[in-house]
């Protein structure tokens, strides 16, 4: 209960750091994507099950506030959080090269499923336009966020794991 409401406020708050802070601080309208950062990390530290429910959920979220479509982006950030616990098995809590580019792939994918599902379907073909100006912009301030964002979400995830273990040993 302890992980889920702390996966619920790290969600939130990197939600509100996205939609308030960081479109304050935004570079020619280009964001840092908090939430592939969260889904994606939390994937690969705890798994497909758990990656594609934080995924669903975030979705969720951000569904509620901004998408069009309703469970548009909860069906985007699943498949991407269960993608990402594929790769749980080579998770090394030290190595940042793993997260770094399983991250930029999340979010190239992200924002290629997002032009395809609500531009291209509209007649709206300027993928090169679109790539140049809001995919590889917001991929490189992402993994810039990223270097500073994931080593916090580590250590959430590793204190809770102590935790669990902790309450694990005791009931035992």
């Amino acid at each position: 209960m302890r992980r889920k409401i702390t996966v619920f406020i790290v969600i939130f708050v990197c939600f509100l750091l996205q939609t308030t802070l960081f479109q304050a601080l935004a570079f020619a309208s280009i964001a840092p994507n908090l939430l592939i950062i969260v889904v994606s990390s939390f994937g690969f530290m705890r798994g497909r099950k758990e990656g594609m429910y934080i995924g669903f959920f975030t979705g969720l979220i951000f569904d509620a506030f901004y998408g069009t479509i309703f469970g548009f982006y909860a069906l985007v950030f699943m498949y991407a959080g269960y993608c990402n616990g594929m790769f749980h098995k080579f998770f090394f809590p030290d190595d940042i090269k793993l997260p770094m580019l399983l991250i930029s792939v999340s979010d190239i994918v992200y924002n290629i499923a997002v032009y395809v599902l609500k531009f291209m379907f509209r007649g709206q073909f300027h993928l090169g336009y679109y790539l140049l100006h809001v995919i590889i912009p917001e991929l490189v301030y992402t993994v810039l966020i990223m270097i500073f964002l994931y080593p916090a979400l580590l250590a959430v995830n590793q204190k809770l794991e102590a935790i669990e273990k902790r309450s694990g040993i005791k009931f035992v």
